[in-house]
């Protein structure tokens, strides 16, 4: 595959994720906070939720967005947002994983550290600026009308 496909699918990764996480967070707001690695973190704040469920779905939007135009600047302000977001979630729970059993907390951290790591190889990938080149081509052909 080349740098644009990994990038679009990248990005669509991304953005299913925060579509997904958003709307459990807003419909099902008990049901996210009973999840081990949310709960052990009381006490239970709706309002809180309902302003992360929300933020998930407005960083998804910005996200489908960058999918649809790969347009390099929107791709680049997409991916550092989620990494910004990201890199302090991890962050936190790094420094609060004491509820947690060994195995609980190394999975949570892993699941944490890829949400990381893809936004990171994602935006060297957008710098380098290959993904938004049009692709070379043959001597003597010229483009479609």
């Amino acid at each position: 595959m080349n740098a644009r496909v990994w990038l679009r699918t990248g990005l669509g990764l991304l953005a299913g994720t925060q579509v997904v996480l958003g709307l459990w967070i807003l419909l099902l707001p008990e049901w996210f906070w009973k999840w081990p690695w949310v709960s052990h973190l009381p006490p239970y704040n709706e309002h809180l939720l309902q302003d992360f469920g929300g933020a998930s779905l407005a960083l998804a939007v910005v996200l489908c967005a960058a999918v649809a135009a790969m347009e390099r600047r929107l791709v680049l302000t997409a991916l550092v947002a989620y990494l910004v977001g990201s890199v302090v979630h991890c962050l936190f729970h790094a420094r609060h994983l004491e509820p947690l059993s060994a195995a609980s907390a190394a999975g949570f951290m892993a699941l944490l550290g890829a949400a990381v790591l893809l936004p990171a190889v994602l935006v060297w990938l957008a710098a380098d600026g290959a993904a938004f080149r049009e692709p070379s081509r043959p001597a003597g052909r010229r483009p479609p009308p």
